[in-house]
């Protein structure tokens, strides 16, 4: 039997092999790829806040928020983050991975039929086969087939409903309204995650959920809704915009709140600042969409692919990892950092072209020009 060095050593070679070793990179030119969709990470308000907040608060928590890890500030940016989404209340976590895998797992159980788009997040599908729940994949954004697979289910089993509105590799949005519909219909949980949505879509920036409804249907009838405070608020942490009885429930069964130590409490209090800047850049929302609408056509223009985007995420499907690779190199040298995709990841190999506030109409048309070569 090998030993436990030959055995990683031989499933490195053999990632090797596959050409899918990745290794870590500095950010390097024109943020392309992060998810700082707003740039308030460098917004001098949200660092000085930070840094206010570790004054206050000290550096860490301490403990779990059950335990000693629990303060006044946490419960302050909770009210102040659902009254933004439009929810009775939230539940602050450490980071969006956490809140995903916590909430399915603490929903879940074996005699659970959880209906996931395929192109669902990691954290997410790891929520679900932790859970031991049955998983059962809809086509993406197929409400169809979503509809199929609810008629055909066990009328007496628990039944769950998950997806991403805007979707983090294709960029493409979900059909809140037809969720929330079949949700009702089948007597379901709805979970939307919000996380790539929050910042740049919906009035103030609230997200897909408060723009695609209609007065058929109320933000209640989504029973958890997942947010991220590290992507276009800046910082880090995350939310669950929920009612107060699942939060109630949630703060009594989920592993990843009850076991974890509680966040730096100068996170949630910066995160106050990000969320009063959020709702004020309307401008902002208007040029990243702008732009990622003129990439798009002028990838179109120049033959290549871009899937169903409609939001700030654009993909560049170039199918060859080996293309993918040279293509972000090759920019790269030029200044942009926008870096390939490959599987298992996604399934067709790519460019993820990810447009921020800071990005002008300038830098969208240089990388044009540098892809038609």
């Amino acid at each position: 039997m090998n030993s436990f060095p030959d055995f990683i050593k031989k499933e490195l070679d053999l990632i090797l092999s596959k050409n899918r070793f990745r290794s870590l990179k500095l950010p390097n030119g024109i943020d392309l790829s992060s998810n700082d969709y707003l740039c308030l990470s460098q917004n001098s308000k949200v660092k000085n806040a930070l840094i206010a907040g570790i004054e206050f608060y000290g550096a860490g928590s301490g403990a779990s928020r059950l335990i000693r890890g629990h303060r006044d500030i946490f419960e302050r940016v909770e009210s102040k983050f659902a009254a933004w989404v439009g929810s009775e209340t939230s539940i602050f976590l450490s980071n969006g991975f956490a809140a995903n895998l916590g909430l399915i797992d603490t929903l879940s159980d074996p005699r659970t039929i959880i209906f996931t788009d395929r192109l669902n997040h990691a954290s997410i599908l790891d929520g679900i086969r932790i859970s031991g729940a049955v998983k059962k994949y809809f086509r993406h954004k197929d409400m169809n087939h979503l509809q199929e697979l609810l008629e055909k289910s066990d009328t007496n089993s628990r039944k769950i409903i998950v997806s991403e509105t805007v979707f983090s590799m294709d960029g493409d949005s979900a059909d809140v309204t037809e969720l929330i519909r079949l949700k009702k219909e089948f007597n379901a949980c709805l979970i939307l995650d919000e996380a790539h949505a929050l910042g740049v879509f919906g009035k103030e920036g609230a997200g897909v959920a408060c723009l695609t409804l209609n007065s058929k249907y109320e933000l209640s009838d989504i029973d958890f809704r997942v947010y991220t405070g590290g992507k276009s608020l800046g910082l880090e942490g995350s939310f669950i915009a929920t009612s107060h009885l699942y939060k109630e429930y949630l703060i009594n069964t989920m592993r990843t709140f009850i076991f974890s130590t509680a966040p730096i409490p100068a996170i949630a209090y910066a995160l106050s600042t990000s969320i009063d800047l959020a709702i004020e850049m309307e401008k902002e929302r208007t040029r990243i969409l702008e732009n990622a609408r003129i990439l798009r056509n002028g990838l179109k223009e120049i033959g290549l692919e871009t899937l169903s985007s409609d939001s700030q995420i654009v993909p560049v499907v170039l199918y060859e990892e080996a293309l993918a690779m040279q293509t972000a190199s090759f920019l790269q040298e030029k200044g942009f950092d926008i870096r390939a995709i490959r599987p298992p990841t996604v399934k067709e190999s790519r460019l993820r072209i990810s447009v921020n506030a800071n990005i002008s109409k300038e830098v969208i048309l240089q990388v044009l020009d540098c892809l038609k070569k």
